[in-house]
């Protein structure tokens, strides 16, 4: 049974700490000051446009994609890499043509944007690459529309569909300090008070700074309590 049809069942399932702790603004992510301040302005005066969030993995692009549509009220069109295929995007560029709606949550209703949100865009085929150049084309772009891609790195990108994103590089420099004292917080709220706790700053240094894997691992220790 997939989660989305338990929780249309009424069943509920304990989350992982990555996604119960996922940030659901942008004063929560750790670090990324940068990105915060740019997309914080874009807020204040959205326009139909294409952004590339590129940088290693778990450093938030994907939650700050999610985050964003979130904070415009817009519908959200997720396009994971192995389903970003000719079809698919065919399928969201349609969709992207009507007006926008949200399905799911509090503000489940009509809204104001669509978000169309596609990761790993460095593994998209030459020929997925070829139709959202046609889509971001100024001449062809959905209306209420704003485009996220995210990657690792650029490698992959045709220099055509470069030209046509705003790129916002994530960063893993930095994130250690932040990264360790949102650990702490989180196993203080899930053991509350112990006799032990884990080193948090070697915690992090150890997944490199990978926010994502740091709680992660932070689960195994909570786990083995």
């Amino acid at each position: 049974m997939s989660l989305f049809v338990a929780a249309q069942a009424g069943l509920a399932f304990p989350l992982p700490l990555s996604e119960k702790y996922r940030p659901h603004s942008m004063d929560e992510f750790v670090g990324l000051d940068k990105a915060k301040r740019v997309l914080s302005k874009f807020l204040a005066s959205p326009f139909p446009t294409t952004f590339l969030f590129s940088g290693p993995s778990g450093t938030g692009k994907t939650s700050m994609g999610i985050v964003l549509g979130e904070s415009l009220n817009a519908e959200l069109h997720h396009i994971a890499s192995q389903e970003c295929n000719v079809a698919n995007i065919d399928a969201v560029l349609a969709q992207c043509n009507r007006s926008p709606y949200r399905f799911f949550g509090e503000n489940a209703g009509p809204a104001n944007w669509h978000l169309v949100l596609v990761d790993e865009a460095d593994r998209m085929s030459n020929a997925a690459q070829l139709k959202f150049l046609s889509a971001l084309d100024a001449t062809g772009f959905p209306p209420q529309t704003i485009f996220v891609f995210t990657c690792n790195a650029t490698d992959g990108l045709e220099p055509r569909f470069l030209s046509r994103c705003m790129e916002l590089r994530f960063s893993s420099q930095g994130m250690a300090q932040p990264t360790a004292e949102l650990l702490a917080q989180v196993w203080s709220k899930e053991a509350g008070e112990t006799a032990e706790t884990p080193n948090f700053l070697r915690l992090v240094q150890d997944c490199k700074n990978n926010v994502r894997d740091a709680v992660n691992s932070l689960q195994v220790e909570l786990l083995a309590l």
